[in-house]
This record gives C-alpha cells, sequence and structure tokens, in this order.
C-alpha cells in the first residue's frame, strides 16, 4: 500500500530537522530553554519520541530560524500542491516577498514612496506595514479562458472589478502567510501577533490564511502564541502526536492540560494539518 502523502512529508520534515537543526547536547535539546527545567525536560522527552539521535552544537538564532524556515517550505512544496484537484488554480510557495508585492496590499507602495519623500509622513506611519512573510503562497490571476471552462461564465460586461480575473489584474493574490518559529520567546510572540493583525489591518479585499508554525516544546509558551483570536488563525506543531504523548505522563499535568486547551479549543495543531487548512 502506498503510504499518505502528509505521513510521508512529516517524516521528511523531521528527517530534515534531525539532520540540520533539530539536536540533543549534554541533555538539552536544541529546541528547549537551558534555563527551564521543563522545557528541557519535556524537550528532552519530545526529541526521544521524535526519534532525534544528533548530538551537534545547536545553530545561532538567526541561523536556526533560516533553516526552520527552509525545513517548513520543503513540507509546505511536497503537500499542498497535490491538493490542486481541491483547489484549482495556478499556485507559488516561496520565502517571504514584500505584502506590497500582491494584489490586497499593493496600495501600500504608494505609501511607502510617499514616506521616502516626507519624513513627517514616514515618522507617522513608521514601517510595520511593510511585513515580509517568512513563507507566502500566492495565486496568479485566472484568464478569461479558464474561467469560462464549462460555458461563458464572464464577458464584457460582468465582474469588471473582480481581481482573481487577469482582465482586470496582473497582480498575484497573496493566498497565506505562514510565520515560522523554530522556538517561541515572548519577543518573537509578538512579532508574529504584529505581522498577523497588519496582514488583518491593511488589506483590501479578502484576508490571507495567517499561519504559524513552531517546534517549541514547552506548552506555556505555545499558548502565548496560540490562544487568543482576531489575528492568527490558527498555530501548527512540527509534532504536535509526539508533543500530545509526552506531556500525558503525570509529572506534566499542567502541560498536558495546556495541550488539551489549545487543541480543543481549534487554536493549535499539528502539521500535517495544515494544507487540508489552507485549501479552505
Amino acid at each position: 500500500m502506498t503510504e499518505e502523502i502528509l505521513l510521508s512529508a512529516r517524516r521528511e520534515l523531521h528527517k530534515g530537522l534531525q539532520e540540520r537543526l533539530w539536536s540533543v547536547r549534554n541533555g538539552v535539546p536544541s529546541n528547549s530553554d537551558k534555563h527551564n527545567n521543563a522545557s528541557v525536560g519535556i524537550g528532552r522527552e519530545l526529541a526521544e519520541a521524535v526519534g532525534v539521535v544528533a548530538d551537534r552544537k545547536r545553530l545561532r538564532g538567526s541561523e536556526a530560524g533560516a533553516e526552520f524556515e527552509r525545513q517548513t517550505l520543503g513540507f509546505l512544496r511536497a503537500t499542498f500542491p497535490p491538493l490542486r484537484h481541491m483547489r484549482p488554480g495556478s499556485w507559488a510557495i516561496e520565502s517571504g516577498s514584500a505584502i506590497a508585492n500582491f494584489e490586497q496590499y499593493s496600495h501600500l507602495s504608494a505609501l511607502e514612496r510617499a514616506a521616502e519623500e516626507n519624513q513627517e509622513l514616514a515618522a507617522a506611519l513608521g514601517s510595520d506595514y511593510t511585513i515580509k512573510p517568512d513563507i507566502i503562497i500566492t495565486r496568479t490571476p485566472e484568464p478569461d479562458d479558464r474561467i469560462n471552462q464549462q460555458g461563458r461564465y464572464v464577458g464584457d460586461e460582468t465582474a469588471g472589478l473582480a481581481p482573481l480575473r487577469r482582465e482586470n489584474n496582473h497582480v498575484d493574490l497573496l493566498h497565506a502567510s505562514v510565520s515560522c518559529k523554530w522556538t517561541i520567546r515572548s519577543d518573537r510572540t509578538q512579532n508574529s501577533r504584529a505581522e498577523a493583525l497588519n496582514l488583518v489591518r491593511n488589506r483590501k479585499g479578502r484576508a490571507p490564511h495567517i499561519a504559524v508554525v513552531t517546534a517549541e516544546p514547552l506548552p506555556s509558551r505555545l499558548v502565548s502564541i496560540a490562544i487568543g483570536t482576531g489575528d492568527i488563525d490558527c498555530t501548527y506543531h512540527v509534532a504536535l502526536h509526539e508533543l500530545t504523548d509526552v506531556v500525558a505522563a503525570a509529572r506534566w499535568d499542567d502541560a498536558r492540560a495546556a495541550v488539551e486547551v489549545m487543541v480543543e479549543g481549534k487554536r493549535l495543531r499539528d502539521i500535517s494539518d495544515l494544507p487540508l487548512d489552507l485549501v479552505v
């Protein structure tokens, strides 16, 4: 029997993380906070559950973040395109580009140009609106012959403003923004939330999917990004199944309760859930 695409891609993601990023040295996993006993304990059991055996020096913060982003990008490229039968279209999955390059946010380019010419305006606007997500999924506008495949659906007198129609718009649409966080600290949490709020507030048209992917082992830190509504659609853990089993141990009562709240509250899902969520 052929292995499930999602299961295979999830295993490849774990393998890639182990080869490049996920390790345990002197009993401390590379995604744990060595100054936090629970982080180290849960992280060590999680690494064991996933099968991490590498013993290497952990990468620096920026290097680890870039590698985690690359591995997540590979997972999405392996899992989202096979779902074209459920979400037809011309899609691209890339490392982040400034949101002003896409249809819903193209008006921000004019703001940026105006701010470059006016210091007072620049001071008033700041630069938070010119964000660059870690990973983006975009859709190319469709030509009329494709839209009209099942019959003459559009013409000269209808749908003259719809951005999906190439006759009206030649700028790609931003379908999803994925923020990648190898670990979670309070400052990184606020960064993800600020990006998400800007995507929601500054759009003209439909908001893209807004997701966070992480390998953070400590549930109390996952709470800081996963709990709450209005900005991030959902947080996805690279090994939620394994983490759930680990915190089920009696000595991690608080951690188990936190994971249950996040999962039952539809705020935390496994990485394998993400491709299907992106189809909706």
